[in-house]
């Protein structure tokens, strides 16, 4: 893929007590990325955006709730979460990102 395409593919960094605890005792860092991304591409983003080398990549498709707006009933968007593992030594501050 082009450079350009793959700043596309990670959406945002999940920010939560779950992904906090893994990135600091697993070295696991959780993103939102785009649905139609796969694991290569998902792969190759993370090295090429932070500098580091991924070791495992584990993709999650999560369904949309179904809620009340006002009267009517409505659903959030499916959206597609990645578990990215990084190799010994490699760690990435979300916070600068």
């Amino acid at each position: 893929m082009k450079q350009q395409d793959l700043v596309r593919v990670l959406q945002a960094p999940v920010v939560s007590e779950k992904s906090t605890l893994l990135a600091d005792q697993q070295n696991k860092y959780v993103f939102k990325v785009k649905k139609t991304a796969t694991k290569k591409n998902i792969k190759q983003a993370v090295e090429t955006m932070f500098n580091v080398q991924v070791d495992s990549v584990n993709v999650l498709n999560v369904k949309g709730k179904t809620k009340r707006f006002g009267r009517f009933m409505g659903s959030r968007s499916d959206w597609k979460k990645a578990y990215i593992k990084l190799k010994p030594g490699f760690n990435i501050d979300l916070s600068v990102a």
